[in-house]
């Protein structure tokens, strides 16, 4: 059984590698894969950002954040981002995650929810987000530098929550 819940503080340790591990393949988010544990901390833990975890038997195999995709008058728009441990893929955590999320932006009055840059190689990932109502708004040619294929497309998908 998939829980989810708001991070605290202590959870840094938890999510430290799951962050690491995808972070360093290179090929799915726009940190550096050689991102510090600080640098990691700041980004993760920014302002603005809402933390959650998922956990499968009781260890965090899985992260997000939740907050607005702009500031002031793009504040009602909701962004997120998903990681889960390479280990751990394959089981639903994503799509769990996803619906967390969507409910989540719904009960903070959030209107849409939209990720700026989906790599377009990242099938899984494109799958998922289209199968929970996202839609692409937007192509970024050639705006991800991915560690294997090169520069790749990126997307931009956004979905109504109401």
């Amino acid at each position: 059984m998939i829980e989810i819940r708001r991070a605290n503080p202590a959870d840094w340790e938890e999510i430290w590698p799951i962050l690491h591990a995808v972070v360093a393949s290179g090929d799915t988010y726009a940190y550096p894969p050689e991102i510090d544990k600080e640098e990691a901390f700041v980004a993760w833990y920014g302002p603005k950002s809402i933390v959650y975890v998922s956990l499968l038997e009781g260890i965090i195999v899985g992260t997000y954040i939740l907050r607005p995709n702009m500031p002031g008058q793009g504040s009602h728009v909701a962004n997120a981002s998903f990681m889960v441990h390479p280990q751990w893929q394959g089981r639903g955590l994503g799509k769990a995650m996803g619906l967390h999320a969507l409910e989540e932006a719904k009960k903070a009055d959030y209107k849409a929810m939209q990720f700026n840059l989906v790599v377009s190689t990242n099938k899984e990932a494109m799958a998922l987000w289209k199968n929970l109502g996202f839609s692409i708004v937007g192509t970024l040619p050639k705006s991800f530098r991915h560690q294997k294929l090169g520069l790749v497309d990126a997307f931009i998908m956004h979905r109504f929550l109401h």
